[in-house]
């Protein structure tokens, strides 16, 4: 039997993020979702995760689900068959971007949330900066579905992340490091030096996406991630 695959969404994500995965892969295996909701901090995260999940598993996680991710390989390295990091960061929160990130918190804390979504967070996501078209429209519908306190819930979780930086090196399980070529949150050169960390895995750099290449770009996300899933 193959390996189940658990995807983690990024913030204010759920399994919308990953539709043309989830159409993709279910069909020959268990496809699970699992939004990290429900701790204050990675760790705590990483553990709600482990105590749903299989047994043993396939792991890919976008952006804070890739962070969410590196924590689960390192607290269960025996339990994750493979591993995929798509547009995320090993790096902890500098200083300066976390006073920012709680001043968007306590925006949406105070009843901004659309406002915020629209203006302050969505325009990072797409390679063009849009906030207009079907993309943008479904990331406003998720994170309205999920609400304020899963935004300030998970946004410190982010803040407080830890460095994930060293625990790379000891990845030793097929890895997939995939990235859009626009992305501004989570640039290339971030993926880069994941790649070079993990020993043997692969870098794919997605082309005409920015930080959500599973729906900007499904058909090569697909592709990318079927190489993983067999090798």
């Amino acid at each position: 039997m193959l390996d189940p695959l658990v995807l983690i969404p990024g913030a204010m994500c759920d399994g919308r993020l990953f539709a043309p995965q989830i159409a993709e892969f279910s069909a020959e295996r268990p496809v699970m979702i699992v939004p990290p909701v429900g701790a204050v901090t990675i760790s705590d995260l990483a553990r709600c995760i482990l105590d749903l999940a299989p047994q043993t598993f396939a792991l890919a996680g976008l952006s804070m689900g890739g962070i969410v991710a590196m924590e689960l390989i390192r607290q269960a390295p025996d339990r994750i068959r493979r591993i995929a990091l798509l547009d995320t960061n090993p790096f902890p929160e500098p200083p300066e971007r976390a006073a920012l990130r709680q001043a968007l918190i306590e925006k949406v804390m105070n009843g901004n949330l659309r406002k915020v979504m629209c203006e302050e967070v969505m325009p990072n996501y797409l390679a063009d900066g849009s906030v207009k078209g079907p993309i943008p429209k479904l990331c406003l519908e998720m994170a309205e579905a999920l609400g304020p306190e899963v935004f300030a819930e998970q946004f410190r979780a982010v803040q407080s992340r830890p460095d994930q930086s060293e625990m790379l090196r000891g990845i030793a399980v097929p890895a997939l490091v995939l990235c859009g070529q626009e992305d501004r949150l989570c640039p290339v050169d971030r993926h880069e030096f994941m790649h070079d960390e993990i020993h043997g895995s692969r870098l794919v750099i997605v082309a005409d996406a920015g930080h959500l290449p599973t729906l900007e770009q499904p058909a090569k996300t697909n592709e990318a991630l079927r190489e993983w899933l067999r090798a």
